[in-house]
């Protein structure tokens, strides 16, 4: 055997058990009490939790918007995502007119395959069908494992935004090849009208994009896409729920039936919308941006009661200078903030203070965003997945600051956050790429990950 971890919890999605973990050629080959087998290196987990890595299916590495690009590089995104236990990322390139799926895919994975710590995988974001070429490749990327896509509802003036169509289109298009509609729900004209009023106002403070998006202007895409997607009887996946009327939406929709994903984010659980009367309130300035206490509420009721799917990050981090550019107008603060490294950590603290479940924590990050989007071999510790597993200390206390993450950003908005528990190690298809504080791995040790439509 190459890897043996001994003594450790095992968490599923369904249990926890004592049992140890044997890894050979990157694999799971043997799960139970007392392996009897000898292995190049040993790891004495008692007292820890053995989880499988988290899938980050949410993030936007080196990304240009705003004026700028995202803080992380695909190197810096994804050696951040390690050290946080998180073992596969999905990030989002945005097609525009003209460019194809898989030459934007493509563009993205040349820098990846010398760049990534971790596994990664795309979804992409459709902006312009191109004619109706984009329809016709779209069963060629899914052959090419790219069996999700997704579409703004908002981002009009960017030129990003898709009419109820072309949604229309893509849903239909994505149900008869068996991959899966992702979907940015905000109401753009709403938030041109409130901007617009505000900005003559000499409204500027990061307080008036909250006011400018609120829960119900997020709520009416919510329901529309919903809407959209159960008559048409098509799967749709919703991204970073923010807003209780929204959810309420989806679960209705679930309840009866239909095929509705819903994701949500660790900053919608833990800030409310008065963090944009801060004075940096900029800094947590991101689409949709995070809501009153009542939606907040509803977000945890929601994961306890199995409503939700999924938690992912949006990670999507800017300079302070960057964000700066907005202090005077909120209209110019690139949107978007820090949270690859601290989706685990913030999930299994919650777990730890009982909030949660272990096993469903494992549940959220990991089994079903793996069942979800196809990745047949991540998930769950289980003989012949590949072995990306993560050792948990219940007992580690760790306070977030920038000075101890992994990423190319200055700040985050996770600054002070306290947590008890911590992940202590991490492995990519059984190889230690994380220990203690330190990424130890190697840029170019992630994979791409070719995923499986949807029977």
């Amino acid at each position: 055997m190459d890897l043996l971890i001994k003594g450790g919890t095992i968490v599923t999605a369904k249990e926890s058990f004592a049992a140890d973990v044997a890894v050979k050629d990157g694999k799971i080959v043997a799960i139970g009490k007392d392996l009897p087998f000898e292995a190049e290196k040993v790891v004495d987990a008692s007292g820890r939790l053995v989880l499988p890595g988290a899938l980050d299916v949410h993030t936007h590495m080196a990304m240009p918007f705003g004026g700028t690009v995202s803080a992380d590089s695909y190197l810096s995104g994804t050696r951040a995502a390690a050290c946080g236990g998180v073992t596969t990322i999905f990030d989002y390139p945005v097609q525009h007119k003209g460019q194809t799926i898989l030459g934007l895919c493509g563009e993205k994975n040349d820098v990846l395959e010398k760049e990534a710590c971790v596994d990664y995988a795309f979804h992409c974001c459709i902006t312009d069908l191109n004619g109706g070429a984009i329809l016709d490749e779209m069963e060629e990327a899914v052959k090419k494992g790219i069996t999700s896509f997704k579409c703004f509802l908002v981002y009009k003036k960017e030129n990003m935004m898709v009419d109820d169509a072309t949604l229309t289109r893509l849903l239909l298009r994505a149900k008869e090849l068996g991959a899966m509609i992702n979907v940015h729900a905000e109401n753009p004209d709403l938030i041109d009208l409130y901007t617009e009023k505000f900005l003559k106002e000499g409204k500027t403070s990061a307080w008036y994009h909250y006011l400018s998006r609120p829960e119900f202007v997020e709520a009416e895409a919510d329901k529309r896409a919903v809407h959209w997607a159960s008559h048409l009887e098509t799967p749709i996946y919703i991204v970073h729920m923010a807003d209780k009327e929204g959810l309420e939406a989806c679960i209705k929709a679930k309840e009866e039936g239909h095929k509705v994903y819903v994701e949500t984010c660790p900053q919608y659980l833990e800030f409310t919308c008065d963090v944009y009367k801060r004075e940096d309130g900029r800094n947590f300035i991101c689409s949709p941006p995070m809501k009153g206490k009542e939606s907040q509420d509803a977000l945890w009721k929601a994961l306890k009661a199995g409503y939700i799917d999924t938690v992912a990050t949006d990670h999507c981090p800017f300079q302070s200078y960057e964000k700066d550019w907005g202090k005077d107008d909120f209209t110019k603060v690139p949107n978007g903030c820090a949270g690859v490294e601290n989706l685990y950590p913030y999930m299994l603290d919650a777990a730890n203070s009982g909030k949660l479940s272990f096993e469903r924590v494992v549940e959220l990050c990991s089994t079903n965003p793996a069942k979800i989007f196809g990745c047949e071999n991540k998930g769950s510790i289980a003989i012949g997945k590949d072995a990306d597993i993560v050792i948990y200390d219940k007992d580690k206390d760790f306070t977030i600051s920038v000075s101890n993450m992994h990423s190319d950003y200055d700040h985050t908005i996770w600054e002070g956050k306290e947590l008890h528990g911590y992940p202590v190690q991490t492995y990519l298809r059984g190889k230690l790429v994380y220990d203690n504080g330190e990424y130890v791995g190697n840029p170019g040790d992630g994979k791409y990950i070719k995923r499986k439509a949807a029977k």
